[in-house]
């Protein structure tokens, strides 16, 4: 049992020098056998793992041209997403989906997560997002803690104004894009809460209707990118920002682990 030939094993598995020195044991020293007899083994290690909680992770970025990926995996504990090793694969898992495409990713992502990746990293490990986003200007913004990440896809405008916008998405947690696009029911149900605090206070029937329609648009401010006052300049909004640099935004994302 060559040192070499264990090395080689466990570039190409990220299993443990001890695993990989029982499955040769057990494979009587066949290469492919011991790969064979360590994947195997992982399924079962995942299999074990896989009603552990997951409450951390690590978000990735990956670009080519104008496409961006991200790719979101979660594990059991800080320590493993503050490991430089998880971050890589992290970023190799989101290079792999530009490469593969989004269709083809999430049966080839599963089973290398479960056969390999647990494997090497020790932990339940699970893909809770992966997207692919494409137009003429895409941005990105990446917390430092890679634990927060946004993209923005503009028709017209600059990278680095995507950027920025990515930023404040990040920062802001909008969850839709202008006020008709938030649904019916649940503008009705901020009306409901509104109409029972105002009862309460006893204001003049003559008002209601202005106090609960400037409510309504104080609502508008906080969860629609479009009126969310831009936090690098409080004093104009992302609509102005964008009518600046005569610019459309064609579609956001917001991710948080």
């Amino acid at each position: 049992m060559s040192l070499e030939l264990i090395k080689e094993i466990r570039q190409i598995t990220g299993a443990g020098i001890s695993d990989v020195k029982e499955a040769l044991d057990e494979a009587a020293g066949a290469k492919d056998k011991a790969i064979e007899i360590l994947r195997k083994k992982g399924q079962k290690i995942a299999a074990k793992k896989s009603e552990r909680e997951v409450k951390e992770g690590v978000i990735a970025f990956a670009k080519s041209g104008h496409k961006v990926a991200v790719v979101a995996l979660a594990c059991e504990t800080d320590f493993v997403a503050k490991n430089e090793d998880f971050k890589k694969a992290v970023a190799a898992l989101a290079e792999k989906l530009l490469s593969l495409g989004q269709d083809n990713f999430q049966a080839w992502a599963t089973k290398y997560i479960q056969d390999e990746l647990i494997v090497k990293i020790g932990e339940n490990l699970r893909l809770t997002n992966f997207d692919i986003f494409e137009g003429a200007t895409v941005g990105t913004y990446l917390h430092s803690n890679n634990k927060v990440a946004a993209a923005a896809v503009l028709k017209g405008g600059s990278e680095d104004l995507a950027n920025a916008i990515s930023m404040h998405i990040a920062a802001m947690a909008p969850k839709y894009l202008r006020p008709e696009d938030v649904p019916v029911e649940v503008v009705d149900k901020e009306k409901e809460i509104y109409a029972e605090q105002l009862s309460k206070e006893g204001k003049p029937q003559e008002v209601l209707a202005k106090i609960m329609e400037g409510k309504v648009n104080k609502f508008y401010t906080e969860v629609c990118l479009l009126k969310q006052l831009y936090i690098k300049d409080d004093k104009k909004s992302i609509e102005k920002l964008l009518a600046e640099n005569k610019a459309n935004i064609e579609n956001f994302v917001y991710y948080s682990l």
